[in-house]
């Protein structure tokens, strides 16, 4: 029996271990970075920056039947399977208002970067709709490739550009638009010599050199902010008021949980009437993202009920 990843949702697709021959066999490119663990075991070099992406490339062309999915270099390259596991956490969320999980809900995810990654899966796994914004046109138009490369995905994603680097919600929700949720992953550094300090420390983890690439990359804006993620979240807070009739779940990743007593007190001034936390685990690594509704229960079964 496979040994499996301790932690992750029940549906998600990555309990198991990797089935490298046969990941390898659909994604031939991947064989070039296969070694051999002092135990005798096949895996890759997660220090090298071209494993991860093709691995990555591998995940999505095998589970969710993503073609010539591809990122820029230097781009943010996720973790499939703890982004997997946000949107399985979240369609939990949803099924608490209507008793099952919605297979027509509209998303908005905020800052959906090169990768494309949430909408990606939450089409496969869901059969949701997605808005995706973005602030960088390189990011952007790398999204749009995926789409292009993907028949049928133009009728479940679209992309917006955010032309307001102060905004965040600000001028991606329409009039009379509704979503269902929205998703984020905000950047958690405070400045780019934290972003740095982070990086070294991921480095020395992996076991590179200081001056060796990562393998994970990732842009300014997917790294750091002024402030950052409390200040980004709290932002997205302060501006979510504003639109709390138009989506029904405001949701946003909390990369340590001790910043979440920054954020809960700007959750009460904002007038939210539920927060929820949604612990998540993948091996030793934990997360969480929060998640926080302007609806009461009556309203929210309303507003399930108008989108469906």
């Amino acid at each position: 029996m496979k040994a499996q990843k301790p932690g992750l949702h029940p549906r998600n697709r990555h309990h198991d271990r990797y089935d490298l021959p046969t990941l390898c066999q659909e994604t031939p490119a991947l064989s070039a970075f296969i070694v051999t663990t002092p135990a005798g075991e096949q895996s890759i070099n997660f220090a090298d920056p071209d494993a991860v992406k093709t691995l990555n490339k591998a995940l999505l062309a095998h589970f969710y039947q993503v073609k010539a999915w591809d990122i820029p270099e230097g781009f943010l390259c996720p973790p499939v399977p703890g982004r997997a596991d946000y949107l399985h956490h979240l369609a939990d969320l949803l099924a608490e208002t209507t008793g099952s999980v919605p297979t027509n809900a509209s998303v908005l995810d905020i800052g959906t970067g090169a990768n494309l990654i949430y909408p990606l899966i939450g089409c496969h796994e869901y059969g949701w709709r997605f808005t995706g914004t973005e602030v960088n046109a390189e990011a952007l138009a790398s999204a749009q490739a995926i789409i292009d490369a993907n028949p049928g995905m133009s009728r479940q994603i679209r992309l917006r550009r955010q032309k307001d680097a102060q905004a965040i919600l600000a001028g991606m929700i329409h009039k009379n638009e509704y979503f269902d949720a929205m998703v984020c992953n905000p950047p958690f550094h405070d400045s780019a010599a934290s972003a740095r300090e982070g990086s070294e420390r991921k480095r020395r983890n992996l076991g590179q050199g200081k001056d060796e690439a990562l393998n994970f990359g990732g842009q300014q804006q997917e790294l750091w902010c002024e402030g950052g993620e409390v200040a980004f979240i709290r932002k997205m807070i302060e501006e979510s008021r504003q639109f709390g009739r138009q989506v029904m779940w405001f949701t946003s990743l909390v990369s340590r949980g001790d910043n979440l007593p920054f954020l809960y007190p700007a959750l009460t001034e904002a007038g939210a009437v539920k927060v929820v936390k949604k612990e998540m685990a993948q091996g030793q690594k934990q997360s969480r993202f929060i998640a926080w509704t302007f609806l009461d229960d009556d309203k929210r079964r309303r507003f399930a009920a108008r989108a469906r």
